[in-house]
């Protein structure tokens, strides 16, 4: 299993928190606590390869009946990756996890097993642990279960300046509410395993289409900021609470994911699609090839 989205990326998308539950609390909940597992693919591998180890993982998982779920996010721009987020409602929750997982055996000798399998194909791994800020999201949702792109941004916040950056995370909520009430993110800060001032705003997408909608939105933003010269305002309150920011784009793989029954029955065809039917066969009685010059791909 498996971080990481201008001002604008604060974010015009519209989103959510896009992460599945764990123990018993409700996979349209906003949890308290996120963990995230990033593993960098080796290059070429992050395809059927890497879906091959991945859904074996999810299959142990399955076969144990584990009470944690995640989703599995694989890279659209920058560095090949995957991300792997699990959600907890408290940070004793997610013990219980590792000490289901201790005492199972049976799920500790497939993990093992699949886990080093999986390892062949990536250059690095890493994780974090991050923890829910109600103050720095705006109208999170909860249910994202049809979500098949995350935008994640991560904000560095100067050190010293946590109260400017609130302040114009402030500003900038104000701003929504005049120009893009329906804009919606969730914002986790770090508790472990990265940067200290890192400030993570995660954004849920249905459809590409979303992006292009509230991209064309960035120009009631601006009027809502009082024009360039309002705009320029807020950009400088933010530079001095922000050293540094990047945000990237992923889709989600259902192959790479261990999700709850309850989000498989609200997309079938997404979460378990159908085996693709195998290519006809040639008059040699062998599957046919399609046609294209040696090498192509």
């Amino acid at each position: 299993m498996k971080i990481i989205p201008t001002l604008l990326g604060l974010s015009l998308a519209a989103s959510a928190i896009p992460v599945a539950a764990a123990q018993d609390a409700s996979t349209a909940s906003i949890p308290a606590v996120l963990t995230i597992t990033r593993e960098y693919i080796k290059p070429y591998k992050n395809g059927m390869a890497h879906d091959k180890t991945e859904t074996a993982i999810a299959a142990a998982f399955t076969r144990a009946k584990f009470p944690a779920y995640y989703v599995g996010l694989n890279s659209m721009s920058g560095r090949s990756r995957g991300l792997y987020l699990t959600r907890y409602t408290s940070f004793a929750d997610w013990e219980k996890d590792n000490k289901f997982i201790d005492k199972n055996a049976a799920l500790n000798a497939d993990l093992e097993r699949t886990e080093l399998a999986d390892g062949d194909l990536l250059d690095g791994l890493d994780s974090a642990v991050l923890t829910y800020d109600p103050e720095l999201s705006y109208h999170p949702h909860a249910d994202v279960s049809r979500a098949r792109y995350y935008e994640i941004t991560v904000f560095h916040v100067r050190p010293g300046h946590s109260k400017d950056w609130h302040t114009v995370s402030k500003m900038y909520r104000d701003l929504m509410d005049k120009a893009n009430p329906d804009a919606h993110w969730a914002t986790f800060d770090v508790a472990y395993g990265a940067d200290g001032g890192d400030s993570i705003s995660i954004t849920a997408i249905n459809s590409m289409t979303e992006i292009d909608q509230n991209n064309a939105a960035f120009a009631k933003v601006m009027d809502a900021a009082g024009g360039p010269d309002g705009w320029d305002k807020l950009d400088k309150v933010f530079g001095e609470a922000v050293d540094t920011y990047r945000s990237e784009l992923f889709s989600v793989n259902p192959k790479q994911s261990y999700v709850s029954d309850d989000w498989i029955k609200s997309d079938v065809d997404f979460w378990r699609p159908k085996p693709a039917r195998q290519a006809p066969e040639s008059a040699a009685g062998k599957p046919g090839k399609p046609a294209g010059k040696p090498g192509q791909r």
